[in-house]
């Protein structure tokens, strides 16, 4: 970055630096991630306390050396309200930390900061609206494919990662399986160590996840039910583990929203 520069973005993450500091890691298109002294931002009245996660912030950054310092700033956008419901805070937080772990330091990857705004203004909707939390579920579950396709970590949905045969789930027959392997892709029917075994309905709802919309029914209701999305969450950590050595930890808050769910799922484990 040049000595004097101005950049927008979304805060990632914030920690105390110093006495009254904070620290900020923005998410920009211009520069990827870029860590930031906020001076003073952890006083009451300082004109720099709005440098927080979820505000997508105009800035004027300076420093020659070292660590770059917000000099001003202006806020565009802020998703604070979506901790107003715990599933919507923590889809927003688990969204956040995989664009972390996906987005190096000074090179930017082109649409992740766009998709990721797309499913925080998806789940501000969800407050808003008072829509139901299965909603916040599968916001986190597409917004979280998008974010792993956009950062090459794309799950090979198309064919049998052994075969190379069309991954072409036959809806109706409940008999057909196909295995997840996270070292490798998915491998049709199920196969032994397998971290999980889907049924044909299943694949065809995570496939349907690349598009930009939900899944939906004719009457708008969401397509599966709780202890599916649930599954494919569980999925994509699993994925998550093996390309990008760790999951979000705010997965497990998401989890703890929908405990009837949760039982479920151990039950289909």
């Amino acid at each position: 970055m040049s000595p004097e520069q101005r950049l927008e973005g979304l805060v990632l993450r914030s920690s105390p630096l110093g006495e009254s500091d904070r620290l900020i890691t923005l998410l920009s298109n211009e520069e990827g991630l870029v860590r930031l002294a906020a001076p003073g931002a952890r006083k009451p009245k300082s004109s720099l306390a709005a440098a927080v996660p979820l505000a997508v912030l105009s800035l004027q950054v300076g420093g020659r050396s070292g660590l770059k310092r917000v000099r001003q700033l202006r806020v565009l956008r802020n998703f604070s309200n979506l901790a107003e419901r715990l599933e919507t805070l923590a889809a927003a937080q688990g969204l956040a930390e995989v664009a972390l772990l996906l987005v190096p330091s000074g090179d930017a990857i082109d649409g992740v900061l766009e998709d990721l705004l797309v499913q925080l203004a998806r789940l501000e909707l969800v407050v808003k609206e008072k829509q139901d939390s299965l909603e916040a579920l599968a916001i986190s579950v597409q917004g979280l494919t998008h974010l792993l396709a956009l950062g090459g970590y794309a799950l090979p949905l198309a064919e049998c990662c052994r075969s190379g045969a069309p991954l072409d789930p036959p809806l109706g027959n409940w008999e057909w399986r196909c295995s997840l392997l996270p070292s490798e892709g998915f491998v049709l029917g199920a196969v032994p160590g397998a971290q999980m075994v889907l049924n044909a309905s299943e694949l065809a709802l995570l496939q349907r996840l690349l598009r930009p919309a939900l899944p939906r029914r004719r009457d708008g209701e969401l397509m599966g039910p709780e202890w599916v999305w649930l599954r494919l969450l569980q999925l994509l950590e699993l994925w998550c583990r093996e390309h990008l050595s760790r999951s979000a930890r705010s997965w497990r808050m998401l989890r703890q929203c929908f405990s009837d769910g949760a039982s479920s799922l151990a039950d289909r484990s």
